[in-house]
């Protein structure tokens, strides 16, 4: 059996909250290896001990503490930090990115552009998670620029860098918003956001065109920022979704039943948005490729964790909180991780699981067994373990010691404990 290091992560001076110690991984179904279509993408823990290396310090655990899936031991250091919410942190530029997306989506056509702003108007753009990363993102990697003398050439410099971000948490909302769209098509939603999808509410055609719409408004931003590097991996990030959207569609029974599989459709379809936007902040910035890397693994496993924690409130969410129906994912035929899991524990689920979920009756004999197995604390466990190489990353960064670069770092850090407290 293959092990994965233990990971000891030591406070630092100025933004570390804690000190979590990993105990050893074994690489059973507890701490899934992902496939390997692509060549850039490995296990989380393989990748992230990869580009950890020179910050952390690695230790061989005990076989006696070796068990998989174990919890991370936490310290709270002496000193009580202030209550940071990474949202109210950039408030303000939220509102700018905001108020340029719905500028950025206005057709020619009433009904289309009707349909492009449905989910960009005030109340229900949600909670704008991705542009809040980015924004965090793109402070905590913040460096002094020195190479100009004068201080209003710094200061352009500066602000064309910022604006530069901003379109990129613009252009990651609007891949992001026409992914939903095309999604509600495909799975025949009816609501999203707790207010009627737009398919529901204009017909497929018009939603499926809005998509593309917001996909060529992203390109055209895209185009403006005149980096091929940072074209190229957002071009990747849209051909993520497709490919995770076609394996949703087309699985084999084994691999619907595969936690490899699972995992790596889940990296297409939610992480790799967030990881590959996180890691072009950093390229924009002039950052070395150790620090992309970095900002890259911090968006790859807060993604991972917040579909793991999506697809446990699937079973334990109301359609009220959820703002879309609960039980959605089974319902469609969806298996995700609490159920693979829990087919762990009871082999029989395979039987009804082969058999598929149009009977209402094998929906509720799945959820039987699920409610008899860990399968939702295995999930959060695994999430959780994701959280924690998320944060991990954000430790790794070069030591800064401007307050508010260790700020925004603090808030990347409590991101990753909201996505994995979060109720909705």
């Amino acid at each position: 059996m293959m092990y994965a290091r233990g990971l000891t992560r030591l406070s630092r001076s100025g933004y570390a909250r804690s000190r979590w110690v990993y105990s050893s991984l074994g690489s059973s179904s507890n701490a899934p290896l992902l496939l390997e279509h692509s060549s850039h993408f490995r296990s989380p823990f393989q990748s992230s001990q990869e580009v950890l290396g020179c910050r952390v310090i690695y230790s061989w655990v005990s076989s006696a503490l070796s068990s998989v899936g174990q919890q991370a031991q936490f310290q709270s250091n002496s000193a009580v930090e202030e209550q940071l919410d990474p949202f109210s942190l950039v408030a303000d530029e939220l509102s700018l990115v905001a108020n340029r997306l719905r500028s950025m989506v206005v057709a020619e056509v009433p009904k289309l552009a009707s349909a492009a702003e449905y989910f960009f108007k005030l109340g229900v753009e949600g909670k704008r998670f991705r542009p809040t990363v980015l924004l965090l993102m793109a402070t905590a990697l913040d460096v002094p620029i020195l190479r100009q003398s004068h201080e209003a050439a710094v200061d352009t410099l500066s602000l064309e860098l910022r604006s530069r971000q901003q379109c990129i948490a613009e252009i990651t909302e609007m891949i992001h918003v026409a992914s939903l769209l095309h999604d509600d098509v495909l799975d025949d939603a009816d609501t999203r956001r707790g207010i009627g999808s737009l398919n529901f509410v204009m017909g497929n055609k018009l939603a499926v065109l809005a998509g593309d719409f917001l996909l060529s408004r992203a390109c055209v931003a895209l185009a403006s920022l005149k980096n091929t590097e940072v074209v190229s991996l957002l071009a990747k990030v849209v051909e993520h979704l497709v490919t995770g959207e076609t394996m949703q569609m087309t699985t084999t029974s084994d691999q619907r039943c595969s936690m490899e599989y699972y995992m790596q459709k889940t990296y297409y379809k939610t992480a790799s948005l967030i990881s590959n936007s996180s890691k072009a902040i950093a390229l924009l910035a002039g950052q070395t490729a150790e620090v992309s890397t970095l900002a890259y693994e911090y968006g790859k496993n807060l993604g991972l964790a917040f579909q793991l924690i999506d697809d446990v409130l699937d079973f334990t969410g109301t359609s009220t909180t959820l703002g879309k129906g609960s039980l959605s994912d089974i319902r469609h035929g969806i298996i995700t991780a609490p159920i693979l899991f829990a087919m762990e524990e009871f082999p029989e689920l395979r039987d009804v699981v082969d058999q598929g979920f149009e009977n209402s009756a094998n929906v509720d004999l799945a959820l039987e067994y699920l409610s008899k197995s860990r399968g939702i604390q295995r999930t959060r466990e695994l999430a959780a373990k994701h959280a924690r190489l998320a944060s991990a990353a954000i430790d790794a960064l070069p030591e800064n010691d401007d307050e508010v670069v260790q700020r925004s770092r603090r808030a990347l850090v409590e991101l990753t404990h909201i996505v994995i407290t979060r109720t909705k």
